[in-house]
């Protein structure tokens, strides 16, 4: 699998850890840069990151700046991404499992080297689940494509369609 890592000066830590933890994985990574903790804006990096996976030349990314929601609102304006904030192992977990995010935005203020290391390695290692949340996926691509997802027929929902996160 190709995994495409980003930075800016304030993730740039991180992604060196990052990195190392997709290697350690048996993963290909393709460094999108920062390489050095000189200050640059986050949008540069989140838009090359983004369109690689977009462009099918990476299977996912992973992003990382300060706070992580700079990174996260950038890369979610390219079509085909779906990034997700990760704060913990759940979250981390739910955004593979339901919601088949292919870009993983993290904070390189917020948590520590043994927490982003679980974050990551649940991410790279959770399947998308398919079944309903299949269904909700196919609305977030209706939004992306101007339509409302109401009116998109993708199958029917149940009244058992509640959410469970211990899937």
């Amino acid at each position: 699998m190709k995994v495409a890592i980003a930075s800016d000066h304030r993730g740039f830590e991180a992604k060196e850890q990052i990195q190392s933890i997709v290697k350690q994985l048996g993963h290909k990574v393709i460094d999108i840069g920062t390489n050095a903790n000189k200050p640059m804006d986050y949008p540069d990096v989140a838009y090359l990151a983004a369109m690689t996976v977009s462009r099918g030349e990476a299977d996912f990314a992973i992003l990382a700046c300060g706070t992580g929601i700079g990174m996260s609102i950038a890369a979610n304006k390219i079509r085909g991404i779906r990034a997700a904030l990760c704060h913990d192992e759940l979250s981390a977990q739910v955004s593979r499992h339901h919601n088949d995010a292919n870009v993983l935005c993290v904070s390189g203020d917020l948590i520590g080297d043994i927490l982003l290391r679980k974050i990551v390695e649940v991410w790279l290692t959770t399947g998308f689940s398919g079944g309903r949340h299949a269904r909700r996926v196919q609305k977030i691509e209706a939004i992306e494509s101007g339509l409302d997802p109401r009116e998109v027929t993708t199958g029917e929902a149940t009244n058992s369609d509640e959410t469970v996160f211990g899937m």
